[in-house]
């Protein structure tokens, strides 16, 4: 039963680093948001009128967003992942 415990314990130790490191990343800023919102409002997309068709319209606008990113060569890591496809064999 001791070993049980210790091995449950030793386990528990050699988690908990494991898991604060996957909440590293910093959430983002009231000014980072508004900045994307602004991003999207250039890019089409209005909150207030596109209730009807809301998931698509966004995802256009993020499209056209991310397009005009790569266009410009910022690859910062920010936003939708770029489309594509890949193969592999012979």
């Amino acid at each position: 039963m001791k070993k049980l415990i210790s091995a449950v314990a030793v386990a528990a130790v050699l988690a908990v680093p494991a898991i604060s490191f996957a909440q590293a990343t910093q959430p983002l800023t009231r000014a980072e948001v508004r900045a994307q919102l602004v991003e999207l409002e250039k890019a089409g997309y209005n909150p207030a009128t596109n209730d009807i068709d809301y998931p698509q319209n966004l995802q256009a606008a993020q499209q056209r967003v991310e397009e005009e990113r790569m266009a410009a060569g910022n690859t910062s890591g920010y936003g939708a992942p770029a489309a594509g496809t890949s193969a592999a064999g012979k």
